[in-house]
């Protein structure tokens, strides 16, 4: 028997822009027709990609196009994609939602999702009532739900509210309960949305856990969107990104999050050698900065607690260049604050920029800071720190962004915020 539990086959979504319907009466009544008979929507052939960027030039846009894939019993599926890709278009034809224009998905088993907040709870009705609901929906019956329902109310946390109507909570209490109920209904394919984020840290890092308790089992499936690339890496065996309604790289989840993170790149760094905006007499200047990834990749997105390198370009035009004297130094400012940095002084490290142009490569063993948003500055000088030998300083010579991580290997994803992350040892 195979172990295949969903296959997506040339599956596309059209959505028309704007007004519903064909324009006309007599195109209605075709489409209509053409639906009766099984036949494809004849005015669904036509139509632009999916670029919200890009002003509409047709009455009809492909929210997806031509998407295969398939999934394991028990994988993890990572779908990853900028705002806008089709990732909640694809999560919706997979639930059931609404129907694909062409194209078409088997699976096995019963789907449980949570794509918003709220999803299947009615808002009038207690969370008891909709757990049980729920499980009728699934085919499950009473004293089946009637197993699970203790194990559901505790991981939503809202046993004081469980007659309360569902109208009543908070968003993030709705997500809470939609979760377990979706989690704990034992489905053999859950789908999970970027709605996790709703939630505060210790449901997230239980969500999490929840998850990966599903699926290491080897019964059931996960299909899991999010934005949190750390989660994804931590969390998921494969992944799929997808851009503009189409697929662009399938593959392991480790490969597909550092493609997405070079694909999200900004064009808009300037190097150092183009600037003029540095400070000193500039016989030693900086050329050019990079922070690389453990491949080697140039990058602006780097994970907490993992290994990255930063290779800085120089050139040196001093006379009778004396390494011993010469004073180098990094700074990393988060929110206009120094966070972190680096000194030849401090360190007694010797880093070799004798040659008249050339780089240095520093390597951090493991970035020991939390998710965030930082800027770089450079600083040399020739014989002490003072002005007068000042030799290159750059202000903002690069930006990073910091994504959260799993800095101590826990399976738990550091908070966010411009701090430095502490590394204590037990003695």
């Amino acid at each position: 028997m195979s172990d295949i539990v969903l296959k997506v086959e040339n599956l596309s979504k059209q959505y028309r822009i704007g007004e519903i319907g064909t324009g006309t009466l007599s195109n209605d009544i075709k489409r209509w027709w053409a639906q009766v008979r099984g036949k494809e929507d004849p005015f669904s052939l036509v139509g632009q990609v999916n670029d919200r960027t890009k002003k509409a030039e047709s009455d009809f846009v492909w929210a997806l196009r031509d998407i295969n894939f398939q999934v394991k019993q028990g994988d993890v599926l990572g779908i990853i994609g900028k705002n806008g890709a089709g990732k909640s278009t694809l999560l919706k034809l997979i639930s059931r939602i609404t129907a694909p224009t062409l194209g078409s998905i088997k699976g096995k088993g019963r789907i449980a999702s949570l794509l918003e907040v709220g999803t299947g709870m009615h808002p009038e009705m207690t969370a008891r009532e909709n757990i049980y609901l729920n499980g009728a929906i699934m085919g499950m019956t009473k004293r089946e739900v009637a197993r699970k329902f203790d194990e559901i109310v505790d991981f939503a946390g809202c046993a004081l509210y469980v007659d309360t109507p569902v109208k009543r909570y908070s968003s993030g209490m709705r997500v809470r309960l939609g979760f377990a109920v979706a989690a704990f209904l034992e489905p053999e394919i859950l789908i999970v949305d970027e709605v996790l984020a709703v939630g505060d840290a210790e449901f997230q890092k239980k969500a999490i856990g929840k998850m990966k308790e599903v699926s290491e089992g080897g019964e059931r499936t996960v299909l899991f969107v999010s934005h949190n690339m750390a989660s994804v890496r931590s969390l998921c065996s494969t992944a799929i990104i997808l851009n503009n309604g189409g697929i662009t790289y399938e593959g392991t989840a480790v490969n597909a999050v550092d493609t997405y993170i070079r694909g999200t790149q900004t064009d808009s760094y300037t190097l150092l050698s183009k600037r003029t905006d540095f400070r000193g007499k500039g016989r030693f200047k900086f050329e050019d900065i990079q922070f690389l990834d453990e491949n080697g990749n140039s990058v602006y997105e780097l994970i907490s607690g993992r290994t990255c390198f930063i290779k800085i370009k120089y050139t040196n035009t001093i006379p009778d260049f004396n390494l011993a004297r010469f004073i180098f130094g990094l700074k990393i400012l988060g929110g206009g604050d120094l966070v972190s940095g680096f000194s030849t002084i401090e360190s007694g490290l010797v880093l070799d920029f004798t040659a008249t142009e050339g780089a240095v490569t520093l390597r951090i063993n493991k970035l020991a800071l939390r998710g965030g948003s930082y800027s770089v500055d450079l600083f040399s000088s020739y014989g002490t720190t003072s002005e007068g030998d000042l030799e290159c300083q750059f202000e903002s010579a690069i930006s990073l962004t910091v994504l959260a991580g799993d800095y101590w290997g826990t399976e738990r994803i550091n908070r966010k915020g411009l701090d430095v992350i502490m590394d204590l040892e037990v003695l």
